[in-house]
């Protein structure tokens, strides 16, 4: 499992970049981010290489944010792999509520992070068909 930080950003000017520079500052690596936006706020969803301490970070500077438990999938980087994976977890089940890729490649794969309402059950479904999930320190080590 790899821990998601997701910030509660104002939609407005400079927003993003203040909160971008303050974990450079601090010397935190963003591996992977998404963003879901309204008119008037959007949530960041973002992979670090510290979640502790970008957490800490960004309490400090003002923000409001948390942490969610994702699933870091490597599916095959071919026509249909994502589409097998999510009939896996669709078989047992398990509702995705939300997915983005990863930027970074991993041995030939896609790497797409998983938000699904039951974990642990996708976990174990997805290992038990030989799906390979990385954690945290595999993430980073990319």
């Amino acid at each position: 499992m790899v821990k998601q930080l997701s910030v509660f950003l104002e939609n407005s000017k400079g927003r993003l970049a203040s909160m971008t520079r303050a974990l450079g500052d601090a010397g935190i690596d963003l591996l992977a981010l998404s963003i879901a936006d309204t008119t008037s706020f959007g949530i960041l969803r973002a992979i670090v290489d510290d979640t502790d301490k970008a957490m800490a970070v960004l309490k400090e500077a003002g923000y409001t944010v948390n942490t969610t438990e994702v699933l870091a999938v490597l599916v095959p980087d071919s026509p249909g792999g994502l589409a097998g994976v999510l009939g896996l977890l669709n078989d047992a089940h398990v509702n995705v509520e939300y997915l983005y890729s990863f930027v970074r490649k991993a041995q030939g794969n896609a790497l797409i992070l998983f938000k699904v309402d039951r974990v642990s059950e996708a976990a174990r479904v997805l290992h038990e068909a030989g799906i390979q999930m990385l954690d945290q320190p595999e993430i980073i080590a990319l």
